[in-house]
């Protein structure tokens, strides 16, 4: 059994119908059953659809009270910082939402080794120990091999690699498993097929059930965390939210050994200039993220550098527990930041930023906030024992 098939018990208006017609009464009660959760144990499907509705929204407060000592009681006072380091804009995929879309007539790039190493040594001075690696979706010239490359140039300088990468067999994951890879981040973007197939006109992204079942295949790989989420704009956020949290409800299940982590991206001004469907103001994705942190105490929350720096420093204080500083979205624009912008060039970012503060800028604020940063919150020594299991 993989995911798909308990996706495809859940039709999409039969979901939609689910969350919004929840009630005031619904929200109560399971605010009720969150408040009296202390242990942590996992709350009901019916509680999360309750806490996503529409009929949750006056409750916002309350459910951001309860998340934030939710989140105090599981993670402590700190937040894990990390950075992206994109090392390709390659992409064989036409999706209308992203700037690095086939399509669209910017530079392509491939970082060598060196330059790979030029960024690693920046982002080290900077003190990260948790480095996301980002590419396009590009077999031809970022597959698992090259992927392999760069975890074995990076793998000795930092704590934790994660990829965000085009989805990969199991046998691949496991190689770059071995390879250093401690997480891997997969999204969605849209769990409704059909608002998915408008979105994702070309590639091996428009293959919707092989992105579906990626996490399947990262669990049997034993990828010890594992990334899930939407982009929030697509479709009816709630009802992408609430197949997120089957997902991973699914997961948490089927592949116990591994952690999981949710993001919460929304859709960003970029070169494709695509306008959300539906829009996701600041306090839908409060309500979304204190609705999760109640749903799963355990589950890592991450929010980026789309967002502005007032809505970070809060959500820092009601449930996220990772997010990213100081992130640059084009490949080698670390090292290029500054004599870019100089010359006036193009830096051939994914998206644009609303946080541009400088790492330092973060670290103070959360420190302001009273939350210590971590650079490292876990040794490749303890992942040792999960890749013999």
């Amino acid at each position: 059994m993989s995911f798909l098939e308990v996706f495809e018990a859940h039709p999409w208006e039969a979901v939609r119908e689910r969350v919004h017609s929840r009630s005031t009464a619904d929200v109560e009660d399971a605010l009720r059953r969150a408040a009296a959760n202390t242990a942590g144990a996992p709350l009901r499907l019916d509680d999360l659809c309750a806490l996503l509705s529409p009929a949750a929204a006056p409750f916002l407060e309350r459910m951001a009270r309860l998340a934030q000592a939710a989140t105090r009681r599981r993670f402590g006072n700190v937040v894990q910082l990390f950075a992206p380091l994109y090392v390709s804009n390659e992409c064989h995929n036409v999706c209308t939402y992203c700037g690095f879309s086939m399509l669209n007539k910017i530079p392509r790039r491939v970082l060598t080794d060196a330059e790979i190493l030029a960024e690693a040594d920046i982002l080290k001075r900077l003190g990260f120990e948790h480095v996301l690696i980002v590419s396009g979706e590009s077999e031809r010239r970022v597959g698992t091999d090259y992927f392999e490359r760069v975890c074995t140039l990076l793998r000795p300088r930092f704590a934790n690699l994660t990829l965000e990468v085009q989805p990969l067999p199991a046998a691949d994951y496991a190689r770059l498993r071995r390879a250093g890879v401690s997480a891997v981040l997969v999204y969605q973007e849209t769990y409704n097929r059909a608002g998915y197939a408008r979105h994702h006109l070309k590639g091996r992204k428009a293959d919707f059930v092989w992105r579906l079942e990626t996490p399947d295949r990262l669990g049997a790989a034993g990828v010890p965390k594992i990334g899930l989420g939407a982009l929030y704009g697509l479709e009816d956020w709630r009802v992408d939210s609430f197949f997120a949290g089957l997902h991973l409800r699914y997961l948490e299940r089927a592949y116990w050994r591994s952690r999981y982590c949710l993001a919460f991206p929304r859709l960003r001004p970029h070169a494709g200039g695509l306008e959300p469907k539906v829009e996701m103001r600041e306090r839908d994705l409060a309500q979304a993220m204190c609705a999760f942190r109640l749903f799963d105490n355990e589950v890592e929350i991450s929010l980026s550098t789309r967002e502005r720096p007032g809505f970070r420093d809060r959500a820092a204080a009601f449930g996220m527990t990772t997010m990213s500083a100081g992130a640059r979205t084009n490949p080698g624009g670390y090292a290029e930041a500054e004599r870019a912008l100089a010359r006036g060039e193009r830096t051939l970012e994914q998206f644009h930023m609303s946080d541009e503060r400088t790492t330092a800028e973060v670290v103070a604020a959360l420190r302001a906030g009273g939350l210590e940063p971590v650079w490292k919150d876990w040794d490749a020594a303890y992942d040792a024992p999960a890749a013999s299991m």
